[in-house]
């Protein structure tokens, strides 16, 4: 039996790859912060399923006493301070979770079996405002945040890794990626979630920023689907995960209400506070390695993505208004 360790196992990323690989018959290991809370925060269907271990990642020999005893077979890193609006909030943190904590695990795996497979989830913020659509493996990066330097320091020590010590590691860098278990704090589930929320007469009107602003959505199920496949070759490397294609946040909403019978054109207004300009070339990332190499493709095209969330949170809103 293979053993996965996940951290970030409650997050979007980390519970839908814990379902797939309790699916292949994986011994699945969610390494947390703090056990009891990360209980709670698990989706029921996984609370059975996944064994709950502490995970301080600032503390190398934890880490290393952690590695030895379960003795996981692949490590899978969703830890990181969040994305969105945060990222700029607390630099130094971002650089040490993000980032610096990388490299500690890292150590720990060359410390205790360095045979064991890493895999980064690693961001599209390392590219930034990229000049060249779409990006792909080779785009030179030029991270516009805390966030995304963060995550370029923690891929370029993944490949110094790999090289030096030969260490099966490498870097999934997933464009935007949403699910009906994203935060609300992200355009797509505020989005979703105020669909839902006028349908059912418990609001009116969404604010948002600048609609004409593109971004390459898939499917969550689908991007760690595809980090999986990335173990599972002769060798390691770096993939760029995404769809290919751009749609816009005027889109998400034409798709989001149209889909209760709304025109979104009723109720979302754009907020002249939040207005950001459109980036210099389109944030779409090139999926054709991994394809190539992989065989993978995401399977949830962008309408499917967005009724889905809408539908899960009518569901939600309508069991919280029964009871």
């Amino acid at each position: 039996m293979s053993t996965a360790l996940i951290t970030g196992v409650s997050g979007q990323d980390g519970s839908y790859l814990a379902e797939q690989l309790i699916a292949k018959g994986y011994r699945v290991l969610g390494g947390v912060r703090d056990v009891s809370r990360a209980s709670d925060a698990l989706p029921m269907n996984l609370r059975e399923g996944v064994e709950l271990v502490a995970w301080d990642m600032s503390d190398l020999s934890a880490l290393q006493e952690v590695i030895a005893t379960t003795k996981p077979t692949e490590i899978y890193n969703f830890a990181a301070y969040a994305s969105g609006a945060a990222m700029f909030e607390d630099p130094l943190g971002m650089a040490e979770v993000n980032g610096v904590a990388v490299t500690r695990i890292l150590e720990a795996i060359r410390a205790v079996n360095p045979k064991i497979k890493f895999c980064q989830a690693s961001s599209r913020e390392i590219f930034g405002e990229a000049l060249e659509s779409p990006q792909t493996e080779s785009t030179p990066p030029s991270p516009r945040s805390p966030y995304g330097a963060a995550k370029l320091y923690a891929d370029a020590m993944i490949r110094i890794y790999r090289h030096r010590y030969g260490m099966y590691a490498c870097s999934a860098i997933l464009f935007n990626h949403e699910s009906p278990r994203r935060s609300v704090d992200f355009v797509t589930r505020k989005i979703s979630r105020e669909a839902a929320r006028i349908k059912l007469g418990l609001s009116q009107e969404l604010h948002l920023g600048n609609l004409d602003t593109q971004r390459d959505w898939g499917f969550a199920g689908d991007y760690v689907h595809a980090m999986w496949l990335m173990m599972q070759k002769g060798e390691p490397e770096d993939y760029v995960v995404a769809t290919g294609v751009a749609h816009s946040v005027r889109e998400f909403c034409d798709q989001a209400f149209a889909h209760v019978g709304l025109d979104y054109r009723d109720h979302v207004r754009e907020d002249a506070a939040s207005y950001r300009p459109s980036e210099p070339a389109p944030l779409v990332g090139s999926p054709a390695k991994a394809w190539r190499n992989l065989g993978w493709k995401p399977e949830v095209s962008f309408p499917e993505l967005v009724h889905m969330m809408v539908d899960s949170d009518l569901r939600d809103l309508r069991f919280s208004m029964n009871n």
